[in-house]
């Protein structure tokens, strides 16, 4: 089983930076991630963890900070990678339930991070598996085509998630990712999350069933 820990030294923080270029396909220098922001996150109440295989190699790695907002302080996980020939034996899941621990002691009530809707496999695994709810959908995140996501909310009370099951739904045509080929496909369901979080509802679940997936909301609070 893989050993999960805080990285420590500049091995590690180097390797952790190579294995989150790689998963991700970035080649470019400004896509780089600095083992030296890595070493001040973790002297300063952020989380740097990876996942080590039986030999010692970094086969997963999340990073994040501290945030807060209206008073209300929170974990912002920035990312969390897994290496290709480790994925799917639950190290992506592990490695954040560390990161939850270790932002608990910071004093954080509960871990926010973003995910790209459009993405199934993504939208499951935070959703369904983990239990976050989606919050807010920021289209262009980045400032760049292509790069909307949906912020969620994971409680790390430990308080069981429940559902109302009340807030409404958006179908569109299935794909392993809703790639949309055709633009105006892709728009519409783009101002139709746009449309159903601007009204206040949260996104809790997105499934599949034949030919169609479902985003299924729910009311916020009153």
């Amino acid at each position: 089983m893989a050993e999960i820990r805080s990285l420590d030294g500049l091995a590690e923080q180097t390797a952790a930076a190579r294995l989150y270029r790689s998963v991700f396909g970035y080649t470019a220098p400004e896509w780089g991630l600095s083992p030296r922001l890595l070493a001040a996150l973790r002297e300063n109440s952020g989380t740097v963890i990876g996942a080590f295989g039986e030999d010692g190699t970094l086969i997963g790695f999340c990073y994040g900070f501290t945030a807060v907002e209206a008073g209300e302080i929170y974990h912002y996980s920035q990312a969390a990678v897994v290496a290709p020939g480790a994925q799917g034996g639950g190290i992506g899941r592990r490695l954040k339930q560390a990161q939850a621990a270790a932002a608990r002691g910071t004093g954080a009530r509960s871990m926010r991070w973003t995910f790209d809707p459009y993405a199934l496999r993504n939208a499951h695994f935070n959703l369904a598996v983990l239990g976050a709810t989606g919050i807010r959908f920021h289209p262009d995140f980045y400032d760049e085509p292509g790069t909307d996501r949906v912020v969620v909310s994971w409680d790390l009370s430990g308080a069981p998630v429940t559902r109302t099951g009340k807030g409404g739904s958006v179908v569109t045509p299935a794909s392993d990712r809703i790639a949309a080929p055709d633009p105006a496909d892709r728009s519409r369901l783009r101002w139709q999350l746009a449309d159903h979080f601007g009204a206040g509802r949260r996104l809790v679940a997105v499934t599949r069933a034949g030919d169609a997936v479902t985003y299924t909301f729910e009311n916020g609070e009153p």
